[in-house]
């Protein structure tokens, strides 16, 4: 395959790429810190302890964690094709790959929620803050170095996660990478392939850092 055929493929299949991911991991990003909020306050010697809806909800981000995310694909499939009215291409991917990061995103953010010093918190709550005051005035912003970090690692693994969507017919690179570069032999094609999925890979690591640093105040 010349550069003049391989080059517009690539530059498809890179948008396609990022109109997978981007929206997944807004979304999941948006769930993602609702529940790993919820799970910091409902912990044992979190703000409001409820040890029962702690256990479920920890339970949950853990089974949702240890699926693998080709096996999620197909489970999903029928929730996909109801939610977009078909279970193939790019738009169908991001049910998927939202689904599959929210509960990564949970536990990064519960992570990330918990390395805050508590007497941050106490210093906050002898003041009178309310739980939502605590919540979006103190731990979140106390924690945007680490969860810029979080959210930056997330990027990075549903850039992973869409590759692997185009075994299914979902598009972009990973999907160039499969119908041309492993099932028609074209080497040429899955090795530039790779180095596009490396080039985003390191540019939203970059960009992430650079963030990260600028957020951090200490």
């Amino acid at each position: 395959m010349t550069w003049d055929v391989l080059w517009p493929l690539l530059w498809q299949g890179t948008l396609e790429t990022l109109w997978m991911v981007i929206p997944a991991a807004l979304c999941a990003q948006l769930l993602g810190t609702a529940l790993g909020v919820l799970l910091t306050l409902t912990r044992p010697g979190g703000l409001h302890p409820q040890r029962p809806l702690f256990r479920v909800l920890d339970a949950a981000v853990n089974v949702g964690r240890s699926l693998p995310f080709i096996i999620l694909l197909v489970l999903l499939i029928p929730f996909t094709r109801l939610i977009t009215g078909t279970s193939i291409g790019s738009t169908a991917a991001i049910v998927p790959l939202t689904v599959a990061a929210i509960p990564f995103v949970a536990r990064l953010v519960d992570g990330a929620l918990k390395d805050v010093p508590h007497g941050v918190v106490d210093a906050a709550r002898a003041m009178g803050a309310t739980t939502a005051q605590t919540v979006f005035k103190v731990l979140l912003p106390e924690a945007r170095p680490a969860l810029i970090h979080a959210f930056t690692v997330m990027l990075v693994s549903l850039i992973g996660y869409s590759a692997m969507a185009g075994a299914i017919g979902g598009g972009g690179l990973g999907d160039l990478a499969i119908r041309y570069g492993y099932q028609r032999f074209e080497t040429g094609v899955m090795i530039a392939t790779v180095a596009a999925l490396l080039v985003l890979v390191q540019l939203t690591q970059w960009a992430g850092d650079r963030a990260a640093a600028r957020s951090d105040h200490r």
